[in-house]
């Protein structure tokens, strides 16, 4: 059983920056794939941010992209979601993703093809 923790949610004012990271329990994950997701209330889980083992590719909605950057460290046990230029409509739960695996890109947006997910850290962001 895998867990994930997320921490680095906030409160910050728009034009601002935060830093989400994920850091998952497994001492050694070969092949995976990490994910953000984000949801609003009322809404359905919108795709953030995905990056994948064994891969130098980034993946990113198109109301993020050119302003959040994903990342992972050496180890592949925590993955990093720097978010720069926020804006009130950034403000929501974000949550941390993943499956023991390596997602084809066209499924890289699909909340359902993760298997494991984090609490959840909420990101606000002021006017």
């Amino acid at each position: 059983q895998v867990q994930l923790g997320e921490s680095g949610g906030g409160l910050v004012q728009a034009g601002g920056s935060l830093n989400l990271s994920c850091a998952h329990s497994a001492r050694t994950i070969s092949m995976y794939t990490m994910g953000w997701f984000r949801l609003a209330p009322g809404k359905e889980r919108e795709f953030v941010a995905a990056i994948r083992s064994r891969s130098p590719s980034t993946y990113y909605s198109d109301s993020v992209n050119g302003r959040f950057t994903i990342s992972r460290d050496i180890a592949g046990t925590t993955v990093t979601l720097q978010m720069n230029k926020l804006k009130p409509e950034d403000t929501v739960v974000y949550y941390c993703a993943a499956k023991n695996d390596l997602l084809r890109e066209r499924f890289l947006r699909d909340d359902r093809k993760y298997f494991y997910w984090g609490q959840g850290t909420q990101v606000t962001v002021s006017s």
